[in-house]
């Protein structure tokens, strides 16, 4: 194994997996996690991320490679051994049992006193602001409020690391978002250290400290959300965290970090990626809030001529969608005020944005 820092509690050392000996679903997964830690793995369905946890869990065994809590390897040891609290989507509470049953469940096989097990449960259903449904069974409580009991009974266990798996994909939009908040809450008030699994890039970027995005078995990138969000080091990172805009083009000359392009609607100055070289076919990324419409205050480096397709009222904001002289829709979000411009179908305007807010990724 490669040294591990002091500060490191978990760590993935090359860990592969593969189900039939040929192909691998995992290739070659490196993280190191510190205590307290939030980390989200995200990506499509089928990119690796819940074969991670699983194999962290110890429901999947690992093919090659190491996973060691605490500077010690865990993959052999039972999933049963490995002090670790889960959250699964579908609560897996027992429905047989009352919801102080269900809390006291992991400390009765662990051999706790009953009258610490009762005192533990009280402050355990406090802290999930669920006092008063001890008696009730699960059949009885909203999808949130289950959601409350399996994180509890996660926690009362006090495990140093809790793992949870698309755990509010079966909540409406509302409850998720007091969940988000919920679980955030929870981890900067205990200061567990959590993997955590989803597919909803909005999700992760609103609860991680980092996230790492996989696609086909690889991490793309791991890295705290902003960076993501702002310094994508790929098309796939630009495409997948939030909504994004590509503009075809080729790169005229590069500049140390900056590259000046050539598209069908204007020349762009852009950041460059990783492999961008002088010559080559490019697409620039462009997110829809970093566009205007209109001139403002700011020296705009860059100038698109667009043609106006339609407009779509969101609320809070206003879609804009018009077309590349290529065809290609590009968006712009303007914030729903005095500001918002009108346009006849069919009307040339143009966008501006910042060379800072555009970045150049090889078209492979």
């Amino acid at each position: 194994m490669k040294d591990i820092s002091p500060a490191t509690f978990l760590r993935f050392d090359n860990v592969k997996k593969s189900y039939d000996q040929k192909n691998l679903v995992v290739k070659g997964f490196d993280m190191d996690v510190r205590q307290g830690e939030f980390i989200t793995l995200l990506g499509p369905s089928g990119s690796g991320k819940t074969t991670v946890l699983m194999m962290l869990a110890g429901f999947e065994s690992v093919t090659s490679g190491d996973i060691a809590i605490s500077g010690k390897s865990i993959n052999n040891t039972a999933p049963n051994k490995r002090n670790i609290g889960m959250v699964f989507q579908n609560y897996a509470l027992f429905p047989h049992m009352t919801v102080a049953d269900n809390l006291a469940y992991p400390l009765s096989v662990r051999k706790m006193p009953r009258d610490q097990i009762k005192a533990r449960v009280a402050e355990y259903l406090a802290l999930v602001e669920l006092s008063d449904f001890g008696d009730r069974r699960p059949g009885q409580l909203s999808g949130g409020q289950k959601q409350r009991v399996a994180l509890a009974r996660a926690m009362i266990f006090q495990p140093e690391l809790i793992l949870m798996d698309e755990p509010l994909g079966a909540l409406d939009k509302n409850l998720r978002e007091q969940m988000q908040f919920e679980i955030t809450r929870l981890h900067k008030q205990i200061g567990f250290t959590v993997i955590y699994v989803t597919h909803d890039q909005t999700e992760a970027l609103s609860m991680s400290d980092r996230i790492a995005v996989f696609n086909d078995g690889v991490v793309q990138q791991c890295a705290p959300p902003s960076e993501l969000y702002e310094r994508p080091v790929n098309a796939f990172v630009a495409d997948f965290i939030g909504e994004n805009n590509f503009v075809s083009g080729k790169v005229e000359r590069i500049d140390g970090e900056s590259a000046q392009i050539q598209t069908d609607a204007g020349t762009i100055t852009a950041q460059v990626a990783d492999g961008l070289t002088t010559g080559s076919d490019c697409k620039v990324s462009i997110r829809p809030e970093k566009l205007f419409i209109h001139p403002t205050d700011h020296a705009y480096d860059n100038a698109l001529t667009v043609t106006f397709n339609t407009r779509i009222y969101v609320g809070d904001f206003i879609r804009y969608y018009f077309k590349l002289p290529d065809g290609t829709d590009i968006i712009v979000k303007v914030l729903n005020d005095l500001s918002a411009p009108e346009f006849n179908d069919g009307a040339d305007a143009q966008l501006l944005s910042l060379a800072k807010d555009c970045i150049a990724f090889p078209d492979h």
